[in-house]
C-alpha cells in the first residue's frame, strides 16, 4: 500500500488511524520533514523495509482518536533527506 496526503491534519489522522499510511509534512529547523504514520505496525514495517529502513527506528506514538476521544496505539518513521517524498 502506498501513503496518502491530506490538506487537512484532521482527515490524515483519521486515515491513519484507519489503517493506511498518512504523509504528514512538516519543518523542523528550516530542514524539511514528514512522518509516515498509521496504527498498521506492520503495514509500516513493510513500506519501511521496501525503503531501507531499519524496523527498530520505528516510534510508537499514541494518537488521540478526533471521533472518540480515545488514545489508539499508532506509529511513525521520521522522513527527510531522500526519504522524502517530491510534493
Amino acid at each position: 500500500m502506498s501513503w496518502q496526503e491530506f490538506p487537512r491534519r484532521r482527515d490524515g489522522l483519521l486515515y491513519a488511524l484507519d489503517g493506511g499510511l498518512w504523509l504528514h509534512r512538516f519543518t523542523l529547523d528550516d530542514r524539511p520533514m514528514a512522518h509516515l504514520v498509521s496504527s498498521d505496525r506492520e503495514q509500516l514495517i513493510s513500506w519501511g523495509h521496501s525503503v531501507g529502513l531499519d524496523a527498530r527506528w520505528l516510534q510508537y506514538k499514541p494518537l488521540r482518536d478526533p471521533r472518540t476521544g480515545v488514545r489508539v496505539a499508532a506509529w511513525h518513521w521520521d522522513l527527510w533527506g531522500e526519504l522524502l517524498p517530491p510534493r
